[in-house]
């Protein structure tokens, strides 16, 4: 199990990452835009810059739902590679089954 605090740290960045993606966004595309005056672009690359650093997508983390572990994680099912192959066993998720050849 991870710490809760890592957990609730995780969960807050994915709330900024919501929050200021719409900005984000369109600030980066000011930024790269060639035609727009230097000045404009600039400015557009500090609005950037004073943003949150956690509000940035890339620190979000992706965890498993049950444990809260970050590695090893199927993002198909949510869940580490721990507790899908023990839910697997258990027959708790529908359509998985122990591969035989």
């Amino acid at each position: 199990m991870a710490k809760k605090g890592s957990i609730e740290t995780n969960e807050k960045r994915k709330r900024l990452a919501k929050k200021y993606a719409p900005k984000r966004t369109e600030l980066k595309a000011l930024a790269a835009d060639r035609n727009a005056a230097p000045e404009e672009r600039f400015k557009a690359t500090l609005e950037l810059a004073a943003m949150p650093r956690s509000g940035a997508r890339i620190r979000v983390r992706n965890r498993c739902m049950l444990t809260g572990r970050s590695r090893g994680n199927y993002r198909k099912f949510g869940i580490s590679r721990i507790m899908l192959r023990e839910m697997g066993n258990h027959g708790l998720i529908p359509g998985l089954k122990k591969a035989s050849w």
